[in-house]
């Protein structure tokens, strides 16, 4: 008898690919997914710890599912409740303690051992937050769902896990634990699957994704060799990357940007602070200068490219004249998008431990102010694009009829009336107008003078040119 699984995924895009693969290791146990928990004989959520508000919401979803459990029940009905990511891992029995009605809860290392933890979980609950001796990629089954942010066109692909850099306000080295890579081979053989389920573009997933370093052949791969590797892939059209640290964005990596033509021209290297000072208490391990150079040198080996950072704001202790430094910096490096947060003191954290904690009310006002020069910056960047023919990767229909929605190399979306069966494939897109998130473009028919005509005529003819 098929049972039916739902998995609400919190947080990060490992997390995403996380809950792809325990889908397909409990596919192989008769379970198939459902859209809704109300269907679910097991409801999964797949958690982020890294601010406080994120794992709050989890305690709030669990009462509401618990309501959903307690009428399954009075139906004659069992549900099962398991909590598994980094929230399960922090917080462990007191999870059990807060919501007694959860049947499991296991850390991000555990979820290939699923099948007999819900077996045990039948009798009592179970908390299984231990780190393996052994790795749980050796125990997974070949990937059946494409592991994909939506249809299996652009695909994660976790290569790395863990942190050694012990940033003091971060909690995943206490979660994902050390940091560990995936031999080459079996990251090249994932890949492969992917792209065989459909997979035009790959990002390629890690805590510290750029301190890869994959046994091969008796030696190891650098990120930037294993890129390389990749790219010779047959099918494989775009490659992305994420999460960095710029104290590990080698001289190889930077080139590679320059030399690899399927390397997306877009990069996520975090900051989080202009200020030398704060830099130093948060133990990143790099200056404000040192980022900027790193900077230069990607625009060096390659012009075009674009950037994403991640700023915290209201760090215990962050003067006023710290934090302009980190607004200076902001402009200096004229980001294509970021993401900005106040500081959230997480338990068992070094910084949350510091007596200088930064009143709520500062930490929201400087949070606005960064904000606001940010989004110029992602405004004035997206403006560029008008007028520009961007090849968009076209990956699911739009909200509209005729419509699809795909990225351009630079991770907008961008949405144009396009045939459908341009799905899954890259056609070069005239941009037309520029919005906050998005942007609009139509066939560029001076490049794709057939796709013109195809349209017109409400038919395909032939790939884009």
């Amino acid at each position: 008898m098929t049972k039916k699984l739902f998995v609400k995924t919190y947080g990060c895009q490992m997390n995403v690919y996380d809950s792809a693969r325990m889908a397909d290791v409990l596919a192989a146990h008769g379970y198939a997914s459902v859209e809704t928990p109300e269907e679910a004989d097991l409801v999964i959520l797949n958690t982020c710890h890294i601010r406080e508000k994120a794992a709050e919401k989890v305690y709030s979803e669990l009462g509401r599912l618990n309501r959903i459990k307690q009428a399954r029940s009075s139906e004659g009905r069992r549900m099962m409740l398991a909590v598994s990511g980094c929230v399960g891992q922090a917080e462990g029995g007191e999870l059990l303690r807060r919501a007694p009605f959860v049947d499991l809860v296991m850390g991000p290392q555990n979820y290939h051992r699923l099948p007999d933890l819900l077996r045990r979980a039948e009798t009592r609950g179970v908390v299984d937050t231990e780190f393996p001796v052994e790795s749980k990629f050796d125990h997974l089954p070949e990937a059946r769902t494409g592991t994909a942010a939506d249809n299996g066109v652009s695909a994660f692909l976790t290569i790395q896990e863990g942190c050694d850099r012990f940033c003091t306000f971060c909690v995943v080295p206490y979660t994902r634990g050390a940091e560990y890579s995936r031999p080459v081979t079996d990251v090249e053989n994932e890949a492969r699957r992917l792209i065989d389920l459909g997979a035009r573009e790959i990002t390629l997933l890690g805590q510290n994704v750029n301190a890869y370093h994959g046994a091969q052949r008796g030696g190891e791969f650098s990120l930037a060799d294993l890129i390389r590797q990749l790219a010779e892939l047959p099918g494989l059209e775009r490659l992305r990357y994420t999460t960095s640290h710029p104290r590990d964005l080698s001289a190889d990596l930077i080139a590679a940007h320059g030399d690899v033509a399927v390397l997306m021209p877009f990069l996520h290297l975090p900051v989080q602070s202009g200020s030398d000072r704060v830099l130093k208490a948060m133990n990143r391990q790099h200056t404000a200068d040192h980022y900027r150079h790193l900077i230069g040198e990607l625009r060096k080996a390659r012009p075009d490219i674009a950037l994403s950072s991640d700023f915290i704001v209201g760090f215990p202790g962050e003067s006023k004249a710290e934090f302009e430094a980190t607004l200076e910096l902001a402009r200096d490096v004229d980001y294509a998008q970021a993401f900005s947060f106040k500081y959230s003191p997480r338990p068992g954290t070094p910084a949350a431990e510091q007596g200088d904690q930064v009143p709520d009310g500062i930490k929201s006002e400087r949070l606005d102010a960064l904000q606001a020069v940010l989004a110029r910056s992602q405004a004035a960047f997206n403006a560029t694009m008008v007028g520009r023919t961007l090849p968009v990767l076209f990956e699911r229909p739009g909200r509209h009829a005729n419509q699809l929605l795909g990225r351009s190399p630079y991770g907008q979306w961008v949405h144009a009336d396009m045939p459908g069966d341009y799905r899954g494939r890259i056609a070069d897109i005239l941009i037309t107008e520029a919005h906050t998130n998005s942007l609009a473009g139509q066939a560029a028919a001076a490049a794709n003078p057939g796709l013109a005509m195809a349209q017109a005529a409400g038919v395909a003819e032939g790939p884009p040119a």
